[in-house]
């Protein structure tokens, strides 16, 4: 039962990153569509407002999360173990991402310090378990 289970898992976790795969292609074409028709949009040639960069840099870092978590899957299969190192640059590319395309003016306080305390919490993270990991070695 066991030896089904873990054979089961690992066809899961092909399938997870076969499908982030597509994901991570289309997006970067849609990028690149984006991109494209915002660069040659009339009446202006190549000069993007900061709505528009804005939303490229969003959807850039989308791509970014999406090939971390291709990484993070990688991982898994080859040595069946997940590196925290990994996913806490995952989730501080997110909330990266977050902070890019955040409406800080119609953003509730509450929300704004939301944010500010999950970046500070992986930030704090990141480095205990950096020190942690070069103290190992």
């Amino acid at each position: 039962m066991e030896k089904f289970l873990k054979r089961f898992e690992r066809y899961v976790v092909i399938g997870l990153l076969g499908m982030m795969v597509v994901v991570v292609f289309l997006g970067t074409v849609e990028l690149a569509v984006i991109l494209v028709e915002q660069m040659l949009n009339p009446p202006r040639l190549i000069l993007l407002n900061i709505d528009e960069m804005l939303k490229i840099f969003g959807f850039f870092l989308m791509i970014l999360i999406g090939l971390e978590l291709m990484e993070v899957i990688k991982v898994y299969l080859v040595e069946e173990s997940v590196h925290v190192e990994v996913v806490f640059l995952v989730a501080i590319i997110a909330m990266t991402r977050k902070v890019i395309i955040l409406d800080v003016k119609s953003s509730a306080p509450l929300t704004l310090i939301g944010v500010a305390a999950i970046i500070l919490a992986l930030s704090v993270g990141y480095y205990v378990l950096k020190r942690a990991l070069s103290h190992k070695t």
